[in-house]
This record gives C-alpha cells, structure tokens and sequence, in this order.
C-alpha cells in the first residue's frame, strides 16, 4: 500500500482549467508522420528500457518477454494495415481491433480472453470569444485501450487527447509503474475523467453567460428571440458531452467493484475515486442539461410575451383611431340634411369632441397598461 499512496499525486498533478483564460492541447503526430506509431516502449521494474535506436513494436514485444517487463505503444489513427500486425503479435480479438481502426465507439469495457478492450471519449473545451448559434463548445476525441499481462496499447482518434505528458509523469514515478499496465489503465481513465470536470466547469461559465443574458432587464440591440440559437446550440454540445460520461460510469464501477485477472488488487480500488468523480461530472451534464431546457423555455416565454405587448399596443392605438375614422366616415356621406352640416361652430365643436373621446381612451388603456 505503501508504494502507491502517492498515486493520486501522481497521475492526477494539478487540474488545468479550461476556462476563457485559454487551454492548449497538445497533438502527438503531425500529418507528415508516415507511422501510426507515437511511441513504444518496454518497462521494466517500473523504469523505462534505454536503448539505442528507437523500438519496433515487433523489438518491444520480444525484448519485453525476453526480459520481463511490458510494453507500452501508443498509436495515434493507425490504418488497418499498420494495426494488424500489432493485433496479431498479440492477439487481440478482431472484434475489438476493428473498433479500435473504425473509432466512433461508444465508451465501454469488453474482457477477452487474456485482455481488457476499454474505450474512453475524451473531450476538449474549444475556446471562443462569443458564443453564437455556430459555436463549437466541445470537440470529442477517443482513446481505446488493450491491458494485457505484458502489453498496454493506446489507440487515440481526433487531435486533441494526448497521453505524452501522462507517459512522462508515470515514467517519473517507477513504484506506481512497477504494478504493471493496469497502473497505466487507471492512469488514462483518471487523466480522461478529470479533463471531464475543467471541461465542465468552462461549460458552467458558458451557461451562466447564456443565463445572465436571457434574464438581464432592459437589455438593448438584441433581437427578441435571437437568444434562442445560442441556447440549443449549447444543448447539443452539452448532448455530445453527456454522451461521453453517461456510458463510462458501468464500466469505471466494474474496473473498481469486480476482481480481474489483469488489474492490480492494489490499482483496483483507486478506481473507486475515478467513478466517484466520473458520477459527479455526470449528474452536472444532467443538470446542465435540465438548466438549459429551463433558459430556453423562459425565453420563448420572454418573446412570446413581448409580442403579446406589441399586439395590445397596437390594438390600443387601433381602438383610438377608430373615434376620428368613425367621424370623418359620417361627415364624409353625401346627404344635404345632417345635423350641425351647416351650423357655423360645428367644425369645432365635432372635432373637440373626437379629441376630447380619444383622450378618454388613451387615458383607460394606459392606467389598465396596454399602452
């Protein structure tokens, strides 16, 4: 127990917000890179094996099971014609290694035979200066994981995701890596999950921006309504963020609940931590989620009653352009015999009284306010 009491420490070092202040991430491969490959490596007693020139998965496998140890490759969108090799020196189900080529998996946790096929969607926060109706939120990647006895492969698909930062601080820490690929395997869910909660923080301060502007009185240059985009296009972000955490809690819950062969009894209950945390994110989606609906609804409710007011008013101004329509309509028929047609104070007297009748009206509309 003593050997990885700092574990926490370790794989989870200082949580970077995602805030507006900015976040970068950084890609492993460029578009020039011709191999798959990021990285390969063997470890052993939970150091790094030097060696001259760098490995081959094929060198990796046998200098791994000739002198002990595991390897660990990371491959980043490999073809199927790069995986199968690798997927064949170990045997991995053809099952998983197609789900791990096609990607666009859903997170979850499979056992085979003598391996874990586990696959996480990781998500990063996109910075923006205003978020508009076209704004992209949050952009999905995925990392999909082989543990074996003697191998841990990573699999990673999108730009965003990298795992070299967490390589090099495992490397740091030669007790925790001495456990074996399912120290790794707790390493990346740990690492996946609380890039989760920074995400939804700055996914927090989005909502409450949104929030703030929906509600704000006497809020001027805004086309009533025009809120309503912004709000269902953080509702489908929010949608593809839930869709990453709602499927990887059953998994998280059996790596931490249900002996396996393949993870450390020692490694197995600090996933207990990483569920907890995993929960937690989860029932923040949800209330993102139910937040949303609610803002959305209360400004289709503000808009809604904004042209009911536009309708009163101009019903009011109707009602009183009535009287005088009614009197020019009267006085405007041909007959010869028509009361005060010929008396010399009509004119006046007739127009006084459609004045003083509209000021009647405009005065009851406005004290009942509809004007």
């Amino acid at each position: 127990m003593s050997m990885i009491r700092d574990l926490r420490a370790v794989v989870r070092p200082s949580r970077v917000s995602l805030r507006k202040d900015g976040a970068t991430y950084d890609p492993t491969r460029s578009p020039a890179t011709s191999s798959a490959v990021v990285d390969c490596a063997v470890y052993r007693d939970g150091r790094r094996v030097e060696t001259e020139t760098p490995l081959t998965p094929h060198e990796a496998v046998r200098l791994a099971r000739r002198d002990g140890g595991f390897v660990w490759i990371g491959l980043h969108e490999p073809t199927e014609a790069e995986f199968s090799g690798i997927a064949g020196e170990f045997g991995l189900h053809p099952l998983a290694v197609e789900d791990a080529v096609q990607a666009h998996q859903r997170p979850k946790l499979e056992r085979y035979d003598d391996s874990l096929f586990t696959v996480f969607k990781t998500i990063h926060y996109v910075e923006h200066d205003q978020l508009d109706a076209n704004s992209e939120v949050v952009e999905a990647g995925e990392v999909m994981c082989f543990t074996g006895r003697d191998f841990f492969i990573t699999v990673r698909h999108g730009g965003q995701g990298s795992l070299r930062a967490l390589r090099h601080r495992l490397q740091d820490d030669p007790e925790l890596l001495a456990k074996g690929p399912s120290a790794v395997l707790h390493a990346i869910a740990d690492h996946v999950v609380d890039g989760y909660i920074a995400v939804a923080d700055a996914v927090q301060d989005d909502i409450d921006e949104v929030e703030t502007e929906v509600f704000s009185p006497g809020r001027k240059g805004s086309p009533r309504g025009s809120d309503a985009g912004r709000i269902y296009q953080l509702k489908r972000e929010v949608l593809e963020f839930k869709r990453a955490v709602s499927p990887l809690l059953r998994p998280m819950q059996l790596l931490s609940e249900r002996p396996m062969r393949l993870i450390d009894p020692d490694i197995q209950k600090y996933f207990r931590d990483v569920a907890d945390h995993l929960a937690r994110v989860q029932e923040q989606v949800l209330g993102f989620d139910e937040l949303l609906n609610s803002i959305l609804q209360a400004n289709l409710a503000q808009a809604s009653v904004a042209q009911n007011e536009d309708m009163r008013k101009i019903t009011s101004w109707a009602a009183i352009i009535a009287v005088p329509t009614m009197v020019c309509g009267v006085y405007g028929m041909n007959f010869d015999h028509m009361p005060e047609l010929h008396w010399r104070y009509g004119y006046p007297v007739i127009m006084g009284i459609t004045v003083v009748i509209c000021l009647g009206i405009h005065r009851t509309l406005k004290r009942n306010g509809w004007l």
